[in-house]
């Protein structure tokens, strides 16, 4: 037996609230989503200089940038259920909090192990904050008004993927790498009074339940494995061990990677944690995921679409930056300017959809922006060489940002419209973890087609260098995909022709990682015409006074208190 919630769950001030306070809420909401993804980006063009400052290894290179990804997908689905039930304004607060401590800790490391505990603690406050900003645009905004909302969420995080680097490129070259983190402190003040002031609290109006622990557990061990083997496959070996794992003093000892190994928790964790939410669902009890959410086709076939299309979304900026710098010569404050012409693009595409919003329908809208995106990024492939200019880049970089900013939003819209509010928490989180499931594939993916077609293409130019013997090759080749094209311009002052090659190669490999992106975001094109659509009104106004209250009779509530 379950108890019944009503169709809201926010609190009487959210409901009676003044139209302009709401707004000014939207806008620290957007500055606190604008803080997690800036973070997720900035590290990027930083990494060099933390190189040399703390002398960490390559595997701790590779631990700052991928710990945050970890800890914050995994967490995703918990923190969205926890803010359905606490508060979602409280949560969030919580999370800003975190986010700038942790902030601090990773400003002041004096070693590579420091700096990624703090970027381990960043990604628990991260995976506070993206959920319940979603599930508070949800629960505070209705008609016209949602789909401008998220409109803005959504361009938010286009854009901040490209400011993100000119942040980080202009803090690192004029100060120090250390602000490209202690520039999170004064933004979460300013968040913190923000949200206090200008946003109501927004939770479930039922009784309190007691969270489902057994699923939380279970959830994290499958987000963290699934999450792990996706970016470390191309380091330890998608079945047999390329180089062993060290963690501490303990090296991996067999021949099989643990790559397998942890795909198999996966499955085992992941069976484990639907069949024990299934049963627990049927006994009344509380589940962290509500699964009759997936009886509703829209967020069904949304989350599908979602994931997919995040598997070639954001994949191309993970190559790009590598290749303005280590190919093109630029430093890290003019990759930032080059990328900015993606966040330009996207907010023009904010504009777009509060303009057309209500004419054109967001499935739509979504199509839309995945076909620029398409071309985008195509034609990033089809421009990119080795002496290849910026002016030949930024048109199709903004490009692709008016379709990051379009489907990234609307797309959103569209697994969400159909939620009740009292479970948007649980929906923005399952939302959420499959963008970042569907990212780190992308990474891990595109990431092996980068480096592998780079150590191909070098190893076959640099056989017809002359002079240029078998040892020496293969430590060129090593050393330029090992160091992710670092190693590249050293070698102009060693050998001229090696550089040459060792450039073509590189641009051939990102060439070939946008043409990849691509494919990827066509199956994505694919996935949505498995989306209905629905015709807006000409007002502007849902075709339902509340989508929410609509499909809570479709969805089965799993609240009782255990």
């Amino acid at each position: 037996m379950t108890d019944q919630h009503p169709a809201t769950s926010t609190s009487p001030a959210a409901r009676t609230e003044s139209p302009r306070r709401r707004w000014a809420g939207l806008v620290f909401i957007s500055v606190a989503v604008a803080l997690i993804i800036v973070d997720s980006t900035i590290i990027n063009v930083a990494i060099p200089s933390i190189v040399r400052d703390l002398a960490i290894t390559s595997t701790q290179v590779q631990w700052v940038q991928e710990s945050y990804t970890l800890v914050f997908a995994a967490l995703l689905l918990v923190f969205g259920t926890l803010a359905d039930r606490y508060g979602r304004r409280r949560i969030l607060l919580l999370g800003v909090v975190i986010f700038a401590a942790a902030s601090v800790l990773a400003s002041a490391a004096q070693s590579g192990d420091l700096l990624i505990g703090a970027r381990l603690i960043q990604g628990i406050g991260g995976a506070m904050v993206l959920p319940t900003t979603l599930s508070l645009i949800n629960a505070n905004f209705r008609g016209r008004d949602r789909g401008i909302a998220f409109a803005i969420w959504g361009s938010t995080i286009g854009g901040m993927v490209a400011v993100g680097p000119l942040l980080g490129g202009w803090l690192t070259t004029y100060f120090s790498w250390r602000w490209a983190f202690g520039i999170n402190v004064p933004l979460g003040v300013i968040i913190v009074i923000g949200v206090l002031v200008f946003v109501s609290e927004s939770k479930d109006a039922g009784e309190p339940r007691r969270v489902d622990v057994v699923g939380a557990v279970l959830s994290v061990i499958t987000s963290a494995t699934l999450v792990f083997g996706l970016i470390e496959g191309r380091s330890y070996g998608w079945w047999l061990t390329n180089k062993p794992m060290v963690i501490g003093g303990f090296t991996w000892p067999y021949s099989i990677s643990p790559i397998p190994i942890a795909f198999a928790i996966t499955l085992l964790a992941g069976t484990a944690f639907i069949l024990w939410g299934l049963s627990r669902q049927r006994a009344g009890k509380t589940t962290l995921l509500a699964f009759s959410l997936f009886r509703i086709a829209s967020f069904r076939n949304g989350n599908i679409a979602a994931l997919i299309v995040s598997l070639g979304e954001f994949g191309i900026i993970l190559s790009l930056p590598l290749w303005l710098q280590n190919v093109l010569g630029y430093d890290a404050l003019q990759t930032g300017f080059v990328l900015l012409a993606l966040a330009i693009g996207s907010f023009v595409a904010s504009g777009f959809a509060g303009a057309y919003g209500n004419r054109v329908s967001p499935e739509m809208i979504v199509r839309v922006g995945i076909v620029l995106e398409i071309v985008g990024v195509a034609g990033l492939g089809l421009v990119i060489t080795a002496d290849a200019s910026w002016l030949s880049i930024v048109p199709f970089l903004f490009v692709y940002g008016m379709g990051v900013g379009l489907a990234t939003a609307q797309l959103t819209g569209v697994v969400l419209k159909d939620v009740p509010v009292e479970k948007s928490g649980q929906g923005s989180g399952t939302s959420s973890t499959a963008r970042q499931i569907g990212s780190a594939l992308g990474i891990a993916v595109l990431g092996t087609v980068l480096f592998t077609s780079v150590g191909s293409s070098l190893d076959a130019k640099l056989a017809d260098v002359p002079g240029l013997p078998e040892s020496a090759r293969t430590q060129v080749v090593d050393a330029v995909v090992d160091s992710a094209g670092a190693a590249i311009p050293a070698l102009e002052a060693q050998s001229p022709a090696v550089a040459a090659a060792a450039r073509d190669a590189f641009s051939e490999g990102t060439r070939y990682s946008a043409f990849a992106a691509a494919g990827f975001l066509v199956i994505g094109l694919l996935a949505t015409l498995r989306l209905s659509g629905t015709a807006p009104h000409r007002d502007g106004r849902e075709p339902e006074a509340d989508a929410g209250a609509q499909a809570s009779a479709a969805v089965t509530p799993a609240d009782k208190p255990v």
